[in-house]
């Protein structure tokens, strides 16, 4: 094949790959070496991290939330449980309950997230808590001509220029149940303005995305079919979970406060996923005190959201120092109060009280 044969051969490919779309319909995760470098800031460094696991070669692509809506629509009404999996859903946040004590399903969990293409960035089973690497679900990558032909020869090349992690949090509940939450954490690459003067050279930089409840309605079907639940079953269970009313912001006496139309025990399960969710580095909690005890870097925008994300991505400048506060949970009957205390367990009327309410409030809808 002459040059000028190969050149139109290539033209054709690449004319081809243009008209390639996105697929939306898988979740294929990998975590690997070749992920962007994410400087971790300081209130994140608390928690040591577990080197003990490897990648797990391939990554397993399933049909996701939207092709599983469609399947819905064709199963009928099923209760809220299989077996000893139930699901529980709070407006948008969505949890399990098992049957089964939390020592019993920490392995299989783990090997859940293995299972699709994670890994773990930390392990901490005396906290229940564990937490994803970043990773790439590159079944969002357009499955094109070129990559059709090519393969994996060119498969470095591409990026959906999204990154994401997954926190995990087992939690044991009055009855002896495990209840186990399943928070979201995005990011996206963006281009700046900030590159070089002569050159015009183009220049990115990572900030944080919303977080996605539908992704984690998705990985917690996922799980269920891991613990033992059919596919099917598993679609109509997270269909049928009827969302709950939405929290408000409130004053009690004198202090910002969220208000929940709700008794403690959905309240400390809503306020401990909203906290795992918008960033905050829960170092401990008290259930029986009905208090989490958090550290949060200030913002100066008094219209920023908290969180560690304001410097996660961007080496520039010199990183907030972290605040410890309290996040107290005060029920009488359905109904109940999250408050900020400082570190003593005095009320807190800051406008960092103020952002902090407001911010958790808009989690938990």
């Amino acid at each position: 094949m002459n040059f000028t044969s190969k050149a139109a051969l290539i033209g054709i490919t690449l004319a081809l790959g243009a008209c390639g779309s996105l697929e939306t319909d898988k979740v294929d995760y990998r975590s690997t070496g070749k992920a962007p470098s994410l400087d971790i800031p300081p209130d994140l460094t608390q928690l040591s991290k577990d080197t003990r696991y490897t990648v797990v070669d391939g990554a397993i692509s399933a049909s996701g939330y939207q092709a599983n809506q469609v399947a819905n629509s064709k199963v009928p009404v099923a209760t809220l449980s299989v077996g000893d999996v139930r699901i529980e859903r709070a407006g948008n946040q969505r949890w399990l309950v098992v049957n089964r004590p939390a020592d019993k399903l920490w392995e299989p969990v783990k090997d859940f997230w293995q299972e699709n293409g994670f890994l773990l960035a930390m392990d901490q089973s005396n906290l229940g808590i564990m937490e994803t690497d970043w990773a790439e679900n590159r079944a969002k990558i357009p499955q094109d001509a070129i990559r059709a032909a090519l393969g994996k020869l060119l498969d470095s090349l591409y990026s959906t220029g999204e990154r994401d992690k997954f926190r995990t949090r087992l939690e044991r509940d009055a009855n002896g149940n495990t209840e186990i939450f399943i928070s979201h954490r995005g990011m996206i690459e963006v281009y700046t303005n900030s590159g070089a003067a002569n050159t015009g050279e183009k220049q990115t930089m990572w900030q944080p995305r919303a977080a996605d409840p539908e992704l984690e309605a998705e990985f917690l079907r996922r799980l269920m079919v891991k613990l033992g639940v059919s596919q099917e079953q598993s679609k109509a269970l997270v269909a049928n979970s009827a969302p709950k009313p939405v929290a408000a912001v409130t004053t009690v006496n004198g202090q910002p406060a969220v208000k929940l139309e709700e008794g403690f025990d959905r309240a400390w399960r809503r306020v401990g996923l909203a906290l795992d969710r918008t960033g905050f580095t829960v170092e401990d909690r008290d259930r029986k005190q009905g208090i989490y005890f958090v550290r949060y870097v200030s913002t100066t925008s008094e219209n920023s959201e908290p969180g560690f994300f304001s410097k996660l991505f961007s080496g520039s400048g010199k990183a907030a120092e972290p605040s410890k506060y309290q996040i107290a949970v005060r029920s009488t009957g359905e109904q109940s109060n999250v408050l900020v205390l400082d570190t003593n367990g005095q009320p807190e009327t800051s406008p960092i009280a103020q952002r902090i309410v407001k911010v958790l409030a808009d989690d938990i809808k």
